[in-house]
């Protein structure tokens, strides 16, 4: 499942930046998947062009096929502004707080759903996602290297350790990215597969 946040969160929207789109290639084809297009994801601006136009438009192969007879254009519009998942050692932007998905768990384009793209908290490709720069966020297991939450000390500090993904502070108080305040594991309730099984940190950003 490409959730990487659980529940439990508080951030205020004035900290949050609504004007870049995940690079198309960090895209998941659905949201039964978990990658660089989750939400959860630790991201760094990487156009920041601002003479480009505010939307482009060109052919997509999302769109299908779009080279119909008599079609008087059939183009798929997108932010220009892109933000990609964040490596080691990289101060981030922020982490996204949508998914950046192509089609639901049933395969079904989410372009031809828009309710349900909001009910599966997704972004279409080339939308702008939600980047939250300040708050406080459960990190689920995909979103911790390694996914052990055991590496955390409470109280220390946390930053970029893999594409997107976060680890403790090892460059000391300058790199570190906010403060753990907390750790944890959750087991599958009910005998039943639980997406959100497994370890977790909360952690302070900003």
């Amino acid at each position: 499942m490409a959730l990487r946040l659980l529940p439990f969160r508080q951030y205020n929207e004035h900290d949050v930046v609504n004007m870049f789109a995940l690079n198309s290639a960090s895209a998941l084809e659905s949201t039964t998947s978990d990658g660089a297009g989750s939400n959860g994801v630790f991201v760094k601006v990487t156009d920041g062009n601002l003479d480009q136009d505010t939307i482009t438009y060109g052919s997509d192969s999302y769109l299908g096929k779009t080279d119909y007879p008599f079609v008087g254009g059939d183009m798929y519009p997108t932010n220009p502004l892109e933000v990609s998942p964040a490596a080691s050692g990289e101060f981030p932007l922020g982490l996204t707080l949508n998914q950046t998905a192509k089609a639901d768990e049933n395969g079904e384009k989410l372009i031809y759903n828009t309710t349900k793209k909001e009910e599966l908290q997704a972004v279409l490709p080339g939308q702008s996602v939600p980047v939250a720069t300040k708050g406080i966020f459960t990190l689920s297991a995909n979103a911790i290297e390694g996914g052990a939450a055991s590496a955390f000390t409470i109280g220390g500090g946390f930053e970029v350790a893999g594409a997107g993904t976060v680890g403790p502070a090892t460059a000391g108080a300058a790199g570190s990215l906010g403060t753990i305040l907390g750790t944890g594991s959750r087991a599958s309730q009910g005998g039943l597969t639980d997406q959100f099984a497994g370890d977790y940190v909360v952690v302070k950003l900003g």
